[in-house]
């Protein structure tokens, strides 16, 4: 799998779990969102807020174990 497909691993499921985290801000929707109708509900989800905060942890976490 190597180091870039580790990453990549790890930046997916960050961002699914940020995902409820960002939504709960209710920040400006970008391209890329898409939104779920859920028992008469709408709800936007965040994709690219959630990767770009994936990411910064991700990064963040790497710079912090060396």
């Amino acid at each position: 799998m190597g180091k870039l497909g580790g990453f990549l691993l790890i930046l997916l499921i960050g961002a699914v779990i940020l995902a409820p985290v960002v939504m709960a801000l209710d920040l400006d929707p970008m391209p890329g969102d898409f939104v779920l109708s859920w028992n008469h509900h709408t709800y936007q989800v965040p994709v690219l807020w959630s990767l770009c905060a994936s990411g910064a942890l991700a990064l963040l976490y790497s710079l912090y174990r060396r």
